[in-house]
């Protein structure tokens, strides 16, 4: 059982790492781990007035993706975090993006949170879960940096603290 266990993981290592190296220059690579490296893969997302805001409309600055839902507690905790750092950090574009499914996590039930909570930082909407795939998105919370290049610099799976935060921040405006 175990021999097969081995089998296994080594044939998922290999897959994955032909599927990377058969990816064009320039292009996303997801990692071993799951993550991207490269080229941040574009995405739209709406805006609080219903309109699509791509991730390419913010090219050229450094950006911080939160992937998160108001039924997530993690996310709730870490979000006071977010909206310190986003008014800290004017040059840096924070996309806070709702896991917005229409069922468990509804517009309506963000903008309450958020309204209640009186954070400042934009809220997106992520009803066709396009920038959830684009990012293969399985844990809530999850943090993407990405640098002014367009290159993603790190991605932080689960609730990060503010100093983790601030250290990923200056990574991606050196």
């Amino acid at each position: 059982m175990k021999r097969i266990r081995l089998i296994c993981l080594v044939l998922l290592f290999v897959l994955t790492l032909c599927a990377c190296s058969q990816q064009g220059e320039g292009q996303p690579q997801l990692s071993v781990s799951g993550e991207w490296t490269g080229s941040a893969p574009n995405f739209a997302v709406l805006d609080k007035d219903g309109k699509a805001v791509q991730l390419s409309d913010f090219a050229g600055k450094p950006i911080v993706i939160n992937f998160w839902a108001t039924w997530c507690g993690y996310c709730k905790q870490e979000m006071p975090d977010f909206d310190k750092a986003y008014k800290e950090y004017p040059d840096v574009v924070f996309m806070m993006i709702d896991a917005t499914d229409g069922v468990y996590e509804t517009r309506e039930k963000a903008d309450a949170y958020v309204r209640q909570e009186g954070f400042s930082f934009p809220v997106y909407y992520d009803v066709s879960s396009l920038a959830q795939s684009a990012y293969r998105i399985s844990v809530y919370p999850t943090t993407v940096f990405i640098d002014s290049h367009g290159e993603v610099v790190a991605q932080k799976k689960g609730m990060i603290s503010y100093e983790t935060l601030l250290q990923c921040i200056a990574l991606i405006t050196e």
